[in-house]
């Protein structure tokens, strides 16, 4: 059950919704959950998370105009102009907390492969999540 609550945990944090899966993640690890299956658990979460939002920008831009749609057409333009000159090899910054929801999203609105997304994304945040790992490990 703990690890089905850490993916769903890491899953939610990497949608366009508020969730941290790190305080969870740094739980499981201090009651003695085994490091290598945390981090698979929480990356594969984080990564499919991220999936659902290069598909909403893959599939949803057509509700741009929306006023419930998740990002404003000015910041939007931003992101497209950035990602375009920075290219796709940004999405292993996809982890950041600032800019890493929105990054996957443009990924889809740019029709970013999906095969190389998933996997540049997952790079990007099994080495995140390895990172904290080995801080908390290191720290306890």
């Amino acid at each position: 059950m703990a690890y089905l609550s850490l993916f769903g945990m890491a899953f939610l944090a990497a949608t366009i919704l508020p969730a941290y899966s790190e305080i969870l993640l740094i739980k499981l690890q201090n009651d003695g959950y085994p490091v290598a299956w945390l981090w698979f658990w929480a990356t594969l979460g984080n990564t499919l998370g991220s999936a659902v939002n290069w598909v909403l920008g893959r599939y949803c831009l057509h509700f741009q105009d929306r006023r419930w749609f998740p990002f404003k057409k000015d910041k939007l333009a931003k992101t497209q102009a950035w990602f375009q000159k920075y290219g796709v090899w940004t999405l292993l910054l996809a982890w950041a907390p600032i800019g890493g929801d929105a990054l996957t999203f443009i990924a889809g609105v740019m029709r970013v492969n999906f095969w190389l997304f998933f996997l540049l994304t997952m790079i990007g945040k099994g080495a995140r999540y390895a990172a904290v790992l080995g801080i908390i490990h290191w720290l306890f």
